[in-house]
């Protein structure tokens, strides 16, 4: 059969989802699979829908305003404005005639398929219409449940009511949510029809041939039902479930089937109870189970992804109705050449703080400047470590090292091991040597050695800063690569690396000496407090300097306050607008200051793709505004000066109780030799990432310097489009003046699709994302458990804050949010506690917690999702906990 506007199942393939729609094209495919039954039908086309549309009165105008939403509309996405406007557009949709020949199309293929003529039981064929939108069963997006499913539809003049009905589904408000946070133009979406002959099922529900819970790939999960899936699908009814790993059953649970929907004979379903004696039945055999599976392996392999597979049993065979890609599993690392057998790898976003999705050059360049080689997987950074948990003599070293960063990754990493065999014992390894496991090197006491490293790293700096200059083309990529080089040198500076164990090293044994002799836990916490040389504390009391610029002038504040699109604004607009407001010249030098000395800094600051403060000032507006709200002039000294006060008290009075102790005075002594050194090094902990960042600023200068020139050549459309190609691709785009077509497009799908994606902390080759726990009784029921990374407890208002220029906080407020890089430390000043999703001892946010003196537990899990904003919370920074409070 073939035609403008009907196409039979069997003559359609994965290739013709834009005339047939996603699931018309997958069902073209599932049908030419060897051993695949799928029920046999047509599709109606989407230029079928294009001819409706296309008579429709007023309809592209409609869809104009849903696509560019009126200004009273923005942002509603789920409210009244786009509610009624998609109602209006169905309405318009489904009473719009079909024009005659498209009709009599669809009424001729419904005969053709037997639709005209009664069965042996004298009752019409009945049919299943569903709809198929060409933006649907896509890897990134599967839509599912977006659009409407009609089953046992009678009578060709019913299945033409019914795929109108279709057409409309398309702009339920639903689906027009989904596309909008997918990024798709309404305007673009067409919809195609799938009418398929009824199969009146025994049993049926949905295969996933990876599990979507842990993302395993090697295990398949049946949820099973009696009757039509409908009713599973829907959530009518409890499945059965089932899961099937290399073939076997390994665990299964049957629900008691009160209900089940059934095809009523003249058209149309049914609720009908179940009889009795099947009420405790399975559904499926564990050998039917496993035959639907080997059937999904198949299905799978054909996809090249795994597949969430809905499935009919009838007269014990299997019928395929529908098979989409399960688009939430976070995707696995690719092997390297040559590499076999169980692998286990670490995120590094989570040491990182920055668990967001990153661009390929932002990837790219990180894994060029890391000390250790790194794999990528849904826009996110990963270290394999199956070589260092294989070799007894690296296992203990990296379990310690995770567990002081992060015990959920510890604990998850202590959860593969204990699968025996998984990762096997090779006593005989040699690890690879790389930062993850450190061993102690020695212990630099001269506070000189700080001043040298921090005027080496400039003098670095400025050098790299003068000879990229005149560099472009190929030349600057080669140029980078030795600057790559240097980078790599820098970072991995003995000297460097031991300061910086120094602090954390002392940190480490203040804690753990004083909680034996004196009982009191993580007294580092106070005993650190206004450390010298934070380069990340400074920089948040250096905004409370700038808010003392601002503050003074009421038609300042007001400007930065008022003013719309200031976000938006480069550096030279941003300041040269400023200085136009009476009292503004003060206020713009203070902040071109700031900008001088941290404008390379801005959340997500690992990859390098995400815009700078110096690129974007108006991003500091709000943190500046809550700075003039919430403190008075001279704030940063005083709260200098008073953090030092504590600090130097607690010494005292630790020293004075060691003292007391038996053998006390050489405890005293250690003691305040470990003071000494953790208030002389503990500062230099953040100075290697800052560095990091201003070269970072500078290599993006250069890159963005080239993309532009791509952009006048014709390579590029726009600057940012060399964001999504890696920085190989980019190199091979400047030496060729060519880049593959359509990539950019798909990369920006790709991280686009990414961005929705939670990356786990330990991942496995099988594509388990390993969740560890924390094993702990010592916590109120209630309570959520974290890591406690400062001292104190704190009652208040939490905010749930995602995105740092969207902050919007009082004097006493207790910030909850999925992390906190360095450039989160500006918002620390005004805080009365932190609660983050990620985190660790050592980590900056903890580091800059501790040093304002903020209770905080970190590696909170779902926090942003469990508190709601708002909430009263207690945050325990001692105990490691957080009560909800009424």
């Amino acid at each position: 059969m073939s035609g403008t506007y009907v196409r039979g199942i069997e003559e359609v393939d994965a290739t013709r989802a834009a005339l047939v729609g996603g699931k018309g094209a997958h069902l073209g495919a599932l049908a030419r699979i060897e051993g695949v039954r799928v029920p046999p039908g047509f599709c109606v086309t989407t230029d079928a829908f294009r001819r409706l549309a296309a008579g429709a009165p007023g309809l592209g105008e409609l869809l104009d305003r849903l696509s560019r939403p009126e200004p009273g509309e923005r942002g509603d996405a789920d409210g009244a404005a786009v509610r009624t406007l998609s109602a209006e557009i169905r309405r318009t949709v489904e009473e719009t005639p079909v024009p005659a020949d498209l009709a009599a199309a669809v009424t001729g293929a419904v005969a053709r398929y037997g639709g005209g003529h009664p069965g042996a039981d004298g009752l019409a064929p009945a049919f299943a219409v569903r709809s198929s939108a060409t933006a649907e069963d896509l890897p990134t997006a599967s839509f599912a449940g977006q659009q409407d499913t009609y089953l046992n539809v009678v009578g060709a003049d019913a299945v033409l009511r019914h795929v109108r009905r279709c057409w409309a589904s398309l702009f339920t408000e639903r689906a027009v949510v989904y596309r909008r946070h997918h990024g798709i133009d309404h305007r673009a979406v067409a919809m195609g029809v799938v009418v398929q002959r009824m199969v009146v099922p025994h049993a049926s529900g949905v295969l996933f041939t990876a599990d979507p819970v842990t993302g395993d790939r090697r295990v398949a999960t049946v949820d099973a039902g009696l009757g039509l899936g409908e009713a599973l699908v829907s959530g009518l009814v409890d499945p059965d479930v089932l899961k099937v790993r290399d073939g076997e059953v390994v665990a299964r649970s049957v629900a008691p089937k009160e209900r089940a929907l059934r095809a009523l004979p003249g058209g149309g379903t049914r609720e009908e109870p179940v009889a009795p004696e099947l009420r405790g039945e399975a559904a499926l055999t564990d050998g039917q189970a496993r035959e639907l599976v080997r059937t999904g392996r198949r299905i799978e392999a054909c996809f090249g992804r795994p597949q969430d597979i809905e499935w009919c049993l009838v007269d014990g065979e299997f019928h395929i109705v529908q098979s989409r890609p399960i688009t939430t599993l976070f995707p696995v690392p690719e092997p390297e050449a040559g590499e076999d057998g169980n692998r286990v790898y670490v995120s590094v976003g989570h040491g990182q703080m920055m668990t967001d999705a990153m661009r390929p050059l932002g990837l790219s360049v990180w894994q060029l400047t890391s000390m250790a080689p790194m794999r990528t997987a849904g826009g996110r950074l990963f270290v394999d470590v199956t070589a260092r948990l294989a070799s007894p003599a690296s296992r203990d070293t990296l379990l310690e090292v995770m567990g002081k960063g992060d015990p959920l990754i510890r604990d998850a990493l202590e959860t593969v091991l204990a699968r025996e065999g998984w990762v096997p014992s090779r006593p005989d390894a040699t690890p690879p040597a790389h930062p993850l496991g450190g061993t102690r090197s020695p212990v630099p006491t001269d506070p000189a050695v700080v001043t040298g490293l921090v005027a080496d790293s400039r003098a670095a700096l400025a050098a790299l800063e003068e000879d990229v200059r005149t560099r472009s083309g190929p030349e600057l990529f080669a140029f980078l690569l030795d600057a790559f080089a240097e980078h790599k040198r820098l970072l991995g500076d003995p000297l460097s690396i031991q300061a910086v164990m120094a602090g954390m090293e002392a940190t480490w044994w203040l804690n753990e000496r004083l909680e034996e002799w004196l009982g009191e836990r993580n007294a580092a916490d106070t005993l650190t407090l206004s450390a010298p040389g934070n380069v990340t504390s400074e920089m948040g009391l250096a905004l409370l300097d700038v808010a003392d610029a601002v503050r003074p002038h009421p038609e300042v504040v007001a400007y930065l306050r008022d003013t719309p699109g200031l976000a938006s604004l480069g550096r030279a607009a941003f300041l040269d607008g400023l200085a136009g407001v009476a009292g503004g010249a003060g206020a713009r030098d203070a902040l071109a200051a700031y900008l001088d000395r941290y404008g390379m800094r801005c959340v997500g600051e690992i990859d390098l793709t995400r815009p700078r403060w110096g690129e974007r000032p108006g991003t500091l507006v709000p943190l500046v505004l809550d700075n003039v709200r919430n403190f008075a002039p001279g704030a940063a000294r005083r709260r200098f000066e008073e953090g030092a006060r504590k600090a130097a008290a607690k010494e005292d009075e630790v020293l004075a109780r060691l003292r007391a102790l038996p053998d006390g005075e050489r405890k005293a002594a250690e003691t305040e030799r470990m003071i000494d050194r953790v208030r002389t090094f503990i500062g230099y902990r953040e100075y290697p990432k800052y560095a990091i960042v201003s070269r970072y600023a500078v290599y993006k200068r250069a890159l963005l310097a080239e993309a532009a020139r791509l952009v006048r050549a014709g390579v590029l459309d726009a600057e940012e489009d060399a964001f999504h190609l890696t920085f190989g691709e980019l190199h091979e785009a400047a030496r060729t003046h060519r880049v593959p077509a359509g990539l950019v497009r798909r990369r920006r799908e790709e991280f686009r699709a990414y961005e929705a994606l939670t990356p786990p902390r330990v991942l496995t080759s099988d594509g388990e994302a390993v969740t560890g726990a924390y094993r702990r009784d010592d916590v109120p029921d209630g309570a959520l458990t974290g890591l406690p990374v400062s001292v104190g407890t704190v009652e208040g208002r939490a905010r749930v804050v995602r995105d740092l220029a969207e902050a919007d906080l009082r004097a006493g407020d207790i910030l909850v949010t999925p992390f906190t890089d360095p450039s989160w430390s500006p918002l620390f000043v005004g805080i009365a506690g932190l609660v983050t999703e990620v985190g660790g001892q050592m980590t900056h946010g903890a580091v800059i917690a501790r040093e304002y003196g903020l209770p905080a537990v970190v590696a909170v899990e779902g926090a942003t999702r469990l508190i709601r904003d708002g909430q009263r919370v207690r945050v325990h920074g001692t105990e490691g906990y957080v009560e909800l409070l009424p």
